[in-house]
């Protein structure tokens, strides 16, 4: 009897946790700048995991973003074999080296980051990984200094 009672409450405890709606978050935006030579082109997507195709064909070289490590958190498709290596601009910028050129046909991203000069570290948790620079007391720091 004491089994019985007890797998019943066990049950509605289960049953009532599994009726709450999961918290709603906000996606964040990832702003990408394709580069192909002298010719460019922007595009914004949500980092929700989601595939979105450029429908641009311009042979890129140079992914750069200012938000968000797409290097770590992008998928890039193309029509062909690539290679795709991260870096940083002189200005600081995230970059996705793409070898050799070629149009990239989609793009999804997902995961988040914490902009330049927010809290990487509050109340002694971590909060996620700089989007673009590195977390130094408390706060995300630009890779390259503005002065």
């Amino acid at each position: 009897m004491k089994y019985s009672t007890l797998l019943a409450s066990a049950l509605g405890l289960v049953a009532s946790a599994s009726a709450i709606p999961l918290e709603a978050r906000d996606v964040q935006t990832v702003h990408l700048t394709f580069h192909g030579g002298p010719a460019q082109y922007e595009m914004a997507i949500p980092a929700d995991g989601t595939l979105h195709p450029t429908n641009n064909d311009i042979a890129v070289n140079l992914i750069e973003t200012s938000d968000y490590n797409a290097g770590a958190n992008c998928q890039f498709h193309t029509a062909g074999q690539a290679t795709f290596a991260s870096g940083i601009s002189a200005t600081g910028a995230n970059q996705v080296l793409v070898g050799p050129p070629q149009p990239i046909t989609g793009v999804s991203c997902q995961g988040m980051c914490v902009p330049t000069y927010s809290d990487c570290y509050r109340d002694y948790q971590y909060v996620g990984p700089c989007c673009a620079g590195y977390c130094a007391a408390n706060k995300c720091r630009p890779w390259v200094p503005w002065y």
